[in-house]
């Protein structure tokens, strides 16, 4: 008799449970890889003639989950990023499917050996100090809108906010007394303190006055006092950098973006001289592997490293193999 679960209600107690209950994954992740799932039932069901409910943990072998990638690509035109976030939501579960289904254990080993693409490693885009300055002058100061634009981007160019952070910001997040933060709700449910430059301070202090805020108010809200939107913070955004770019032409050739901001951020700090290992606290990252991006890009330091490096005095001679096996691989 085939006790083994059925491929529905392995979904179900993979979002239901593991993600909610067990990992108390955040609302974007469940969305992910939510939108992962529909996509590759969808998928399936084109495949097979079968709709989902019909469909079972065989029919997710490693055959149709790379011809559902690469489906992704071809079809949908998805980047190798894309491609490899829904690999990673397919992955997940088929861990959940190991400890639940082990009957199936062939078909998990053989998706989780499906390899992840590599993609280009390109250098990050920022925001020189000029730029960013004219960015920040750009809001209309004479009219409530403008004063709001200038009050936010001038805290998330400060804290290195992403957008869900610095839309969802609560003024009882911001502490205004004699030490001045920001404390912010990043991903993974992992919460940071960042301190408050005195000229973001003095801003923040004028527009809470002026919004008659509590603590639990929106810090930026839309005229309407509801959350501003991931689209609305883009737009008034791309406004600033385009009022900007009169003054400041540099700007037209670069992509004024909330995580372009985040970069500068980081750029700036690395530049001011702080170590990667603050600006990655400063920023939330995991990993300082990922600070480390910065480091890459700031030509700055490099320039400087190079200065205090002195030239090898003398000619120095090339390597020459003498074994013929050895002469082929340095030829490689």
């Amino acid at each position: 008799m085939d006790t083994s679960p059925s491929l529905s209600s392995l979904v179900q107690y993979f979002f239901t449970q593991h993600l909610c209950e067990h990992r108390r994954s955040s609302p974007r992740t469940v969305v992910a890889y939510r939108d992962t799932f529909r996509l590759l039932l969808s998928f399936l069901q084109a495949r097979t003639g079968r709709p989902p409910t019909a469909l079972t943990v065989a029919d997710l072998d490693a055959s149709a989950i790379l011809a559902f990638l690469d489906h992704l690509e071809a079809e949908r035109h998805n980047q190798i990023r894309s491609r490899n976030a829904r690999l990673g939501a397919v992955r997940s579960f088929f861990r959940i499917v190991a400890v639940r289904d082990p009957a199936n254990l062939g078909i998990v080993n053989r998706v989780l050996a499906i390899p992840t693409k590599r993609t280009d490693h390109r250098l990050v885009t920022y925001l020189t100090r000029v730029e960013m300055d004219a960015v920040l002058a750009a809001p209309d100061p004479a009219t409530w809108l403008g004063r709001r634009d200038h009050a936010l981007l001038l805290t998330m160019y400060n804290s290195g906010a992403r957008a869900s952070e610095i839309i969802n910001l609560r003024c009882g997040q911001v502490a205004l007394g004699s030490n001045t933060y920001v404390q912010l709700h990043g991903k993974g449910r992992k919460e940071r303190t960042v301190p408050l430059w005195p000229q973001t301070t003095r801003v923040l202090q004028r527009w809470f006055h002026e919004l008659e805020a509590t603590g639990d108010s929106l810090a930026f809200p839309t005229i309407r006092r509801t959350v501003l939107s991931a689209d609305g913070l883009n737009h008034l955004l791309q406004k600033a950098v385009q009022r900007a770019s009169t003054d400041c032409p540099s700007l037209l050739a670069k992509r004024g973006t909330p995580h372009v901001i985040r970069h500068g951020t980081a750029m700036h700090l690395l530049q001011s001289g702080v170590d990667i290992a603050t600006i990655a606290l400063w920023l939330g990252h995991e990993s300082i592997e990922t600070t480390h991006g910065y480091v890459e890009a700031d030509l700055t330091s490099k320039q400087k490293a190079l200065e205090k490096l002195a030239p090898a005095q003398g000619q120095l001679e090339r390597f020459q193999p003498e074994d013929e096996l050895l002469r082929f691989l340095a030829a490689l």
